[in-house]
């Protein structure tokens, strides 16, 4: 009795073993396999589905088959003037060929570890080949576009026929030779160049970010400052200029006012006298008596209130006050 139960146990342990290490096995969609026997490469399955393997001799070395992120660490680096930046990369890529993956590198962690000393050197090399313009710019397009209020943050108080020569011809700003994505082009050519050995595809690289160091970030914003002064100081002459041009426009026009008004009441005041010497001399020839008597009225009423005393009246200005006539 004890025979029997102990053979039926150790069939019951067989038959899980086999299940556990038994001839199936399931690749799922988005894996494939190497199937190594003994230490040597056999097979590469990369369709999905039920398989079968030699129990306990097949080894089944599974690999995802998909599109995978490798992200790297933001590290400071050396431009060609000697300036230092702080670079962050990250890159996409896939198994091509699980045996050479298998052979060279194994598992996923050594690739990525792998990748990180290829991309990394790489991007150290381009950065120190190329100037620190052409790591932050991807084109020349801020020094073809023409100089306008909005570009310059200055409002709409000035038309682009305004803004002084200096601003508008960008002298200050270097021309870029390659610029910042074809910098992340040719650190990806550079790269695939080194990873087909290993079985893995790199697809692209993107530079996530790059960003100037404590010291380079002062002195972008000292240059800032020096700009902006600059254009403020430009726009402060071309002020000055058109302040100076406007007041002596200003000046003549009062004068040409002042002196047609001038002109005008001159020419007024001597009709008006030629009409009162025409009305005189009409008003003497019809009646001189008269118009000696008017003519002494008028005097009187000027003259008399600002008299303080009278100390003879018998001069002939006062003949027609004091005579008995």
């Amino acid at each position: 009795m004890k025979q029997i139960l102990a053979a039926v146990l150790g069939i019951a342990a067989l038959t899980a073993a086999l299940m556990v290490l038994g001839p199936f096995y399931v690749i799922d969609e988005g894996e494939q396999a190497v199937i190594v026997q003994m230490g040597r490469i056999i097979k590469i399955v990369t369709d999905a589905g039920l398989h079968l393997r030699a129990p306990f001799i097949d080894e089944v070395v599974r690999y995802p088959k998909r599109i995978m992120a490798w992200d790297g660490e933001q590290k400071s680096m050396p431009t060609r003037e000697k300036q230092y930046i702080w670079v962050d990369i990250t890159a996409r890529w896939r198994i091509s060929d699980p045996r050479k993956f298998y052979e060279s590198i194994s598992t996923i962690d050594a690739a990525y570890s792998k990748l990180g000393e290829i991309i990394d050197s790489e991007v150290r090399t381009v950065v120190a080949e190329n100037y620190l313009r052409e790591t932050v710019r991807n084109s020349n397009l801020i020094l073809e576009r023409p100089a306008t209020p909005e570009s310059l943050g200055i409002g709409d108080s000035m038309d682009a026929a305004q803004i002084p020569t200096l601003i508008q011809s960008g002298a200050a700003r270097d021309p870029i030779q390659k610029g910042r994505r074809q910098l992340a082009e040719e650190i990806l050519s550079r790269s695939r160049r080194m990873v087909p050995e290993y079985g893995i595809e790199l697809i692209d690289v993107v530079a996530r970010q790059i960003r100037y160091s404590d010291e380079l970030t002062q002195s972008v914003y000292a240059r800032m400052i020096k700009e902006r002064n600059q254009i403020a100081q430009a726009f402060r002459s071309e002020g000055e200029g058109r302040k100076a041009e406007w007041l002596g426009r200003m000046d003549n026009e009062r004068r040409s006012i002042l002196s047609a008004a001038y002109e005008k009441a001159e020419s007024i005041r001597g009709a008006a006298d030629a009409e009162a010497t025409r009305i005189y001399a009409d008003a003497y020839s019809r009646d001189r008596g008269f118009f000696e008597f008017w003519r002494a009225m008028e005097s009187y009423q000027a003259a008399l209130p600002k008299f303080d005393k009278t100390l003879s009246t018998s001069m002939d200005y006062f003949k027609y006050l004091y005579s008995p006539r």
